[in-house]
């Protein structure tokens, strides 16, 4: 299985380096194999992500990706490129509005709202797209990690 920033190097970007509006994004092709890798790791083999004639049966009709897997695709860039290495995530709301399909190339970006000196708290505005469809948005909170002395 190939992680979506595999290849990228990682990235810390400083609370004291950062600014509103600055931003971070990538682009990933979603695999079968990665949503049953996530189904393995998750526990969550609900018949809508894994099984194709149940996909086809569906409203969808095909299989969609998980909901969570899509929102994993936040961690990755708030863990390895901004902040990245030494963020710790706080909290991240979610608000699903379409579904993701194995094929679906996925834009995920992340952009600084809100910067709060104590305790270095970072608020992310969160979004993904397929094309120009709005897949999944929410807000994350992130400690920042301090810049070395």
């Amino acid at each position: 299985m190939t992680a979506p920033l595999e290849g990228v190097q990682a990235r810390t970007v400083y609370y004291q380096d950062m600014s509103i509006g600055q931003s971070e994004s990538f682009s990933h092709i979603v695999r079968e194999e990665d949503i049953a890798a996530f189904a393995a790791v998750s526990g969550d083999h609900n018949p809508i992500h894994t099984d194709k004639d149940y996909g086809q049966a569906s409203q969808f009709g095909s299989n969609i990706a998980h909901g969570l897997y899509t929102a994993s695709l936040f961690s990755a860039l708030l863990g390895m490129r901004l902040p990245g290495p030494g963020a710790i995530y706080l909290s991240q709301t979610l608000k699903f509005s379409a579904p993701v399909r194995v094929g679906d190339k996925i834009d995920v970006a992340v952009t600084i709202n809100e910067m709060i000196d104590r305790g270095r708290r970072v608020v992310l505005k969160c979004e993904a797209r397929v094309g120009n469809t709005l897949v999944l948005s929410g807000e994350a909170t992130v400690v920042a990690p301090k810049k070395p002395a």
